[in-house]
């Protein structure tokens, strides 16, 4: 029997939040029971359990093929690692046994690329560039908790500086998916002098999967040769308008074409295909829309914190652009098994904005309530005038958010839970500076277990 022969349907199984492994289709129990763990117990396949907790800690999808030791040999494994409020749904497939690797010469130069390095420590990214991992030493060299960084923009941690050239190496690593040097940066924490080098990595079809990148600190003395002729001085309110800017020029156009051909894979629309495939080309679809949404809110984020950044007052409509937002939404809703009441087609709510900035908040709000909606909810939308303010409610039945957590959600980079699925930290954050701008606010009022109700307001306009 050949390797392709023994391939089966995907194996399936469940870990908590704990990492112990709940349910499991029988291969997955006999390999985790090789292995020294059992049902109840910690995940014993250390690979499975990383992908796992990366996934929770990320909340996003996670397909990554991995190696794990059976026996003598080793096992080629592909999976998707799934957040879901109960742990993490998995979905492994593969399962092609092979002897050990033994590396050969290549393979050790390359390996120890990093390792035989003059790197001060070490990072690695997703292909979101959210950290997934930093040496321990690091947050020990330069004060700050190295767990905490873990799920955050790369941008987060480091604030990148062009080069004598006026140009960002990193930009180069991204749109070509190939290996960078010399990319100037500070470290917010400390303001920190420091160049970046990093390699990409792929997953098992070959897709763009993040960088493994080192970091070589710069000496602060006068003179020396490693050091910036010109240093990158920390901003922890906004990201160099330059490298949003090129980022988003860099980013924009391949990341269209990776998610157009990956739904075209995915829709088998040139002949019939491996189901496991068309799978992990959704995965990638899924993979790019996020990484285009990182985009265009690092775009935003530059915007917005620009002194002179202004909107238009314009003449619009909040129940018809609450009518519109819902309608763009209308596909996820459906997916998760969520229903939107929006306004009647024929409210009307006359209001002083700008049309693309208010869609955008609303387009953000009602988003956030169809994903913590439990499945079979309801999330309510409603247009109302309070007196000389215009106001959209979005309402929804959710978990609820917390007093204490009611004001640190509209600030930078924050969440509630950060082992959910969900977004970046800075998708309200956008929205209520956005509001703000057009002369409104963004409030909320909620409890535990009692659903979240956000409150959209622009300035009434009289008819």
């Amino acid at each position: 029997m050949t390797n392709d022969e023994t391939e089966v349907a995907p194996v399936r199984g469940l870990i908590d939040l704990q990492g112990r492994l709940i349910e499991a289709d029988p291969r997955l129990e006999t390999l985790n029971n090789r292995a020294g763990g059992a049902i109840g117990q910690i995940v014993a396949v250390p690979q499975i359990l990383a992908v796992s907790r990366l996934a929770q800690r990320l909340g996003i999808l996670i397909s990554r093929a991995v190696v794990a030791a059976e026996g003598d040999g080793d096992l080629d494994l592909w999976i998707k690692a799934d957040p879901v409020p109960a742990g993490v749904r998995l979905e492994i497939s593969g399962w092609r046994s092979r002897a050990a690797w033994q590396p050969g010469t290549g393979d050790v130069e390359r390996a120890g690329d990093f390792v035989r390095s003059t790197a001060d420590w070490l990072w690695e990214t997703d292909a979101a560039l959210r950290l997934t991992f930093l040496s321990t030493s690091a947050g020990a060299l330069h004060g700050f908790d190295t767990a905490d960084m873990l799920g955050q923009p790369l941008t987060g941690l480091f604030a990148l500086g062009e080069d004598s050239a006026g140009t960002f190496p990193i930009l180069g690593g991204l749109a070509m998916r190939e290996r960078f040097e010399d990319q100037r940066a500070t470290l917010r924490p400390t303001g920190q002098a420091v160049r970046l080098t990093a390699t990409p990595r792929t997953d098992r079809s070959g897709v763009f999967a993040g960088f493994i990148g080192a970091v070589h600190v710069v000496a602060s003395e006068t003179g020396n040769a490693d050091a910036l002729e010109t240093p990158v001085k920390p901003s922890a309110e906004a990201l160099p308008g330059a490298f949003a800017q090129r980022l988003d020029a860099a980013l924009r156009t391949p990341l269209g074409r990776i998610i157009a051909n990956a739904d075209s894979i995915n829709a088998q629309s040139e002949g019939p295909l491996r189901q496991d495939y068309a799978d992990y080309a959704a995965d990638i679809a899924n993979a790019g829309r996020h990484l285009m949404g990182l985009v265009d809110d690092l775009v935003d984020l530059q915007a917005i914190e620009r002194p002179d950044f202004a909107v238009a007052a314009e003449a619009i409509d909040l129940a018809e652009l609450a009518r519109r937002a819902a309608g763009l939404l209308t596909v996820r809703a459906s997916g998760a098994g969520v229903r939107i009441d929006r306004p009647a087609l024929d409210e009307v709510l006359p209001a002083t904005g700008e049309y693309r900035r208010a869609l955008q908040v609303l387009v953000n709000l009602i988003g956030n309530a169809v994903r913590y909606s439990p499945q079979g909810g309801m999330v309510w939308i409603r247009a109302e005038r309070d007196g000389d303010m215009a106001a959209v409610i979005v309402a929804d039945q959710g978990k609820g958010i917390a007093a204490e957590d009611q004001v640190r959600i509209f600030d930078k980079f924050e969440r509630v839970d950060v082992d959910e699925p969900g977004g970046n930290g800075l998708g309200l954050y956008i929205a209520c500076r956005l509001a703000r701008a057009m002369g409104g606010n963004i409030v909320v009022d909620s409890a535990p277990g009692q659903g979240a109700r956000f409150v959209f307001t622009l300035p009434y306009r009289g008819t």
